[in-house]
């Protein structure tokens, strides 16, 4: 069968079933081939080293391709292999990680490490079932190794993805209820001899051709079969339900020494911040009145409302945290009650040597951000403050 150029639309009394998806598959890699992104963690045809692919998707997951590239570099350096990163302390891997997000990602990299090393000789296995029995691997990251690093015909479905193929079948659905369908088209679609090089295709075509907004659609392989085009559709599909955000607020403690170091601790709570380093802090959802009911075990402190709150927006959350301050002696009894709650005093000079999450980074930049005196702060009237906004889950 011969294969007309990219943008070439066949009637479907011409082509149907398998040759129609045979003859979409191959206008995308023929796309691919002149467009395809050079991507650090990229080559043609299937990856020879799996580690490489692994690393570079789970760091991909709600992480923009440029904010992804220098981590990669630093990573691979700092970790080359299984065996390095396996054998790595948990906080090197943590520190090396922040400002990156959805730090559980980082934590499932080193378990999984670990188990590869500890039951399969460091290697991976190759088929998507296999896969999926490692620790923090799921549905799309199986595929995405078996796909790329082995040419194995394994779906996978991002977001790219879902754009490009609700689109291009017009399936107009909310994708909570069209998402299997949509695999089931997308595994169909995949090319049965260029596996790895049509993942690449077709989450290259979503990032920069299909986007969410102004797509590109008179240079898209698929513009004389797309469904959503024909139909005038393309604003509305993929029809995807937003997420209802909860607004939390709450109390940060910064608590200083004699000398200036700063008390922290490393958060024991189970989520997605688990591990890391922090100021004590504590949030609850509700208004002011809860937050008064907010309070740390060191009662003869004398908290000083620093006039400052950071906001840091989450997948589903809207967090405001607002900062206070103390300062305990070293003959203090609430010097003694702050240590039993687990932690230690450092130096402003080695925060760098703590996995810090981003939250906590602008709580720094917060409070070193005004040079006035205790006292001045306790009298702003008006509360300055700091915004980060990262999309990862908070629990």
């Amino acid at each position: 069968m011969t294969i007309p150029s990219n943008n070439a639309f066949l009637p479907d009394d011409v082509l149907s079933g398998k040759e129609k998806r045979l003859f979409l598959s191959s206008a995308l890699l023929s796309w691919y081939n002149q467009n395809g992104r050079d991507l650090p963690w990229r080559v043609r045809g299937a990856h020879p080293n799996p580690y490489v692919v692994w690393i570079s998707e789970i760091m991909l997951q709600q992480t923009t391709v440029k904010t992804v590239i220098p981590y990669f570099y630093r990573f691979l350096e700092r970790f080359p292999d299984i065996s390095a990163l396996a054998n790595a302390d948990i906080d090197d891997v943590l520190l090396l990680w922040q400002g990156l997000g959805y730090y559980t990602r980082a934590r499932k990299l080193h378990e999984c490490a670990q188990f590869l090393n500890q039951n399969n000789g460091g290697k991976f296995p190759e088929t998507y079932s296999e896969l999926l029995k490692l620790p923090g691997i799921g549905p799309y990251t199986a595929a995405s190794i078996s796909s790329l690093a082995f040419d194995k015909r394994e779906a996978v479905v991002d977001g790219n993805v879902i754009r490009v193929i609700s689109r291009l079948y017009g399936i107009a659905e909310s994708t909570a209820v069209s998402l299997p369908e949509i695999k089931t088209k997308a595994q169909d679609l995949m090319s049965e001899t260029r596996a790895a090089d049509y993942t690449s295709a077709i989450m290259d075509l979503g990032a920069t051709v299909c986007t969410p907004k102004n797509p590109d659609c008179s240079v898209c392989p698929f513009e004389g079969e797309c469904e959503a085009l024909a139909r005038n559709l393309i604003d509305e599909i993929p029809k995807i339900e937003k997420l209802q955000k909860i607004n939390k607020i709450g109390k940060l403690f910064w608590i200083e020494n004699e000398s200036g170091d700063v008390f922290i601790r490393k958060r024991e709570e189970a989520g997605l911040l688990h591990g890391l380093t922090e100021f004590p802090w504590e949030a609850v959802e509700g208004n002011d009145e809860m937050l008064n009911k907010i309070s740390f075990p060191i009662p003869n402190a004398d908290w000083v409302d620093t006039g400052k709150n950071v906001r840091h927006v989450f997948t589903h959350i809207n967090l405001t945290l607002k900062i206070f301050k103390t300062k305990v002696l070293e003959n203090e009894a609430d010097l003694k009650n702050l240590m039993k709650t687990g932690g230690q005093f450092v130096s402003k000079d080695n925060f760098k040597d703590y996995p810090f999450s981003t939250l906590m980074k602008k709580v720094v930049k917060a409070v070193e951000s005004d040079g006035n005196s205790d006292s001045k702060k306790r009298n702003s009237k008006k509360a300055k403050s700091v915004e980060s906004k990262t999309f990862c889950d908070f629990e």
